[in-house]
């Protein structure tokens, strides 16, 4: 609500106290834009007070509106409309909206943390270690990292937080390839990343695996028989065993190979600008899921079936039973989560946990919730799965073990040279070096795949369209990132006006003002984006301010314009349109460049 709101929502509550005696709370008063086929700034939903006025809703409409327009607050006139009024506010009010802003600067629409700010803890990324990342990991990185900066501007203590998975039998069929068929090959050797290395060794057991199943099928095996029958498969799951066991060769195998993926990560977290700010290992939590299911079982929490295998009981929850340890005393994903969640819990004051993972694991974390607070978590039974949908090519779906997937590091450089070779082509880069002209590259490519993605409900299956995504006109990053660009552009040619002072004594125009309601949104914008755990909030806002402000920039002049004080405030406005893209695509992690 802005000042300019939450003041006539206070004369509201005064006015329907003193006409009709009635005492409501100022979170009743409905207040919104007014329709643009009606005369007005701002409606006032009169339904609610009709009933204790004993009038019809037009004249309760009329007495309050004549009350408040009395009070002197800058209502210039109003009008009701079966049930609505409609405000107009004078343009004095709207210019003191523009200097708050002005003056708050980039702080606008953000709020400060505190020392008994929330604790929210996100964790993101999750990734395997024996394939890169993919155009699936990007939606979830970008997802992740947009949500943690929301967080922080609703003025919340975040910590980002990543599960690398680098155990299991999937790593294992990696280091097995590499040992049989690599040749001693390494990241240097073959000048690849080593999280690229190490995928390709995961496509190469598959292929070597698919055709042992082939020929153990011509033998006469069924195709269960031939996968569980395989060569390779029994000596992956033999060299699991000996990591289980801490065998040394298969652990010195692991450390190495993982450490080539841990430094392909690396520069691939920084390409797309996503950080940690702590970072958990599979390998070092999931012995403490163990230990916590054994506290379980002791305590009745969970039970032990003659088998020695360990269950949940969830059938009272509408559940089924799952089962935490295997009857050869192994953990499942489950214990490793709970192990996980245990270690967070005694490193930091967590008071709320969001967990960023595809909707195929929907179960798992419904599961997850109950299981923590059973355990005693606190924060266990409001844990949040932030439930996305599956991100696509127009091609269909992706799979790993065939090698099929969209490289993150391809499809980052593929957008940087198709964003370089569009602007070239629109003249967007003239004047420039050749230094400036790839940075430029860089940020729109990288902006047009990220605002792409986040523009889309999260919990919605989307189809990624490269050549869509870079296009200077529509719902799209580089038309954003061009308004921004123009805004700069204006403002360097105005460097000799004072900006920074106060605007008074300026009539506004129509387009004018919705401009400052449509700007002053933003505080409300990002505290929803918080609620409903939605980047898209934001990005869609973004889209429908720089269209406005194109529409007003394409309908009046701004240096050109002859009345000084009408010149400094278009163009003071337009410097608050240039702050506000920037902060709100700074929440989706998107640079905004000054030149294009």
């Amino acid at each position: 609500m802005t000042t300019i709101e939450q003041n006539i929502a206070e004369k509201v509550v005064l006015a329907v106290k003193e006409l009709y005696d009635l005492a409501i709370e100022m979170s009743s008063v409905q207040i919104q834009k007014t329709k643009k086929e009606f005369v007005g700034d701002l409606t006032v939903v009169i339904f609610p007070f009709v009933k204790a006025a004993k009038k019809s809703p037009d004249l309760v409409g009329a007495e309050i509106g004549n009350w408040i327009k009395q009070q002197n607050i800058g209502i210039s006139d109003f009008n009701v409309i079966k049930g609505f009024l409609n405000l107009s506010i004078s343009s004095s009010l709207w210019i003191d909206l523009l200097n708050d802003m002005s003056e708050k600067g980039s702080q606008f629409g953000f709020k400060q943390m505190t020392e008994d700010s929330e604790l929210v803890m996100i964790e993101y990324s999750s990734p395997n270690t024996n394939k890169p990342l993919h155009l699936g990991h990007i939606r979830n990185n970008l997802l992740g990292y947009s949500i943690s900066e929301i967080m922080k501007a609703n003025g919340k203590k975040v910590v980002k937080t990543n599960i690398v998975n680098d155990r299991g039998i999937h790593i294992c069929k990696s280091m097995l390839a590499w040992q049989k068929y690599g040749n001693g090959e390494t990241p240097e050797s073959s000048k690849k990343k080593g999280d690229h290395l190490v995928g390709d060794y995961y496509v190469e057991f598959d292929k070597h695996y698919k055709n042992e199943i082939k020929n153990l099928m011509a033998q006469g095996q069924t195709e269960e028989e031939a996968k569980k029958n395989a060569p390779l498969m029994l000596e992956a799951q033999e060299m699991l065993r000996k990591w289980e066991a801490g065998d040394k060769e298969v652990r010195s195998l692991w450390e190495k190979m993982n450490q080539w993926v841990y430094d392909g990560f690396d520069q691939t977290y920084k390409n797309l600008g996503v950080d940690f700010d702590k970072i958990y290992y599979e390998s070092e939590t999931y012995l403490l899921g163990k230990d916590k299911v054994e506290e379980g079982l002791k305590t009745g929490v969970f039970y032990q079936r003659e088998d020695g295998s360990v269950w949940a009981d969830l059938t009272k929850d509408g559940l089924d039973e799952k089962l935490l340890l295997r009857a050869d005393g192994t953990s499942v994903y489950m214990t490793q989560d709970i192990g996980t969640a245990s270690l967070r819990f005694s490193e930091y004051p967590i008071d709320k946990m969001i967990y960023v993972v595809g909707n195929e694991q929907n179960y798992h974390f419904q599961v997850l919730s109950i299981l923590l607070d059973r355990l005693g978590f606190k924060w266990g039974k409001d844990l949040t799965h932030f439930s996305y949908g599956m991100v696509e090519l127009p091609e269909g779906k992706m799979k790993s073990r065939e090698g099929t997937v969209v490289d993150a590091d391809d499809l980052m450089a593929e957008m940087i040279q198709t964003a370089k070779e569009i602007s070239s082509e629109l003249g967007k880069l003239d004047g420039l070096s050749v230094e400036e002209s790839d940075d430029i590259a860089r940020m729109v490519g990288l902006g047009a795949l990220k605002y792409f993605i986040l523009k889309v409900d999260p919990r919605k299956n989307m189809t990624f369209n490269p050549k869509e995504s870079i296009d200077f006109n529509g719902n799209t990053g580089p038309f954003i990132q061009y308004t921004h660009a123009r805004i700069k552009s204006l403002l360097r040619k105005a460097e000799e006006f004072n900006l920074s002072a106060m605007l008074s004594d300026v009539v506004l125009n129509e387009k004018e003002i919705a401009l400052i309601q449509k700007m002053a949104a933003f505080e409300v914008v990002v505290a929803q984006a918080a609620e409903e755990c939605s980047p898209a909030v934001i990005a869609n806002y973004t889209y429908d301010l720089a269209k406005e402000y194109n529409q007003y920039y394409h309908d009046f002049s701004i240096l050109k314009e002859e009345c000084e004080s009408i010149k400094i405030m278009r163009l003071k406005l337009s410097k608050m349109v240039a702050i506000i893209l920037k902060s709100a695509m700074f929440l989706l992690g998107i640079e905004m460049p000054d030149r294009m």
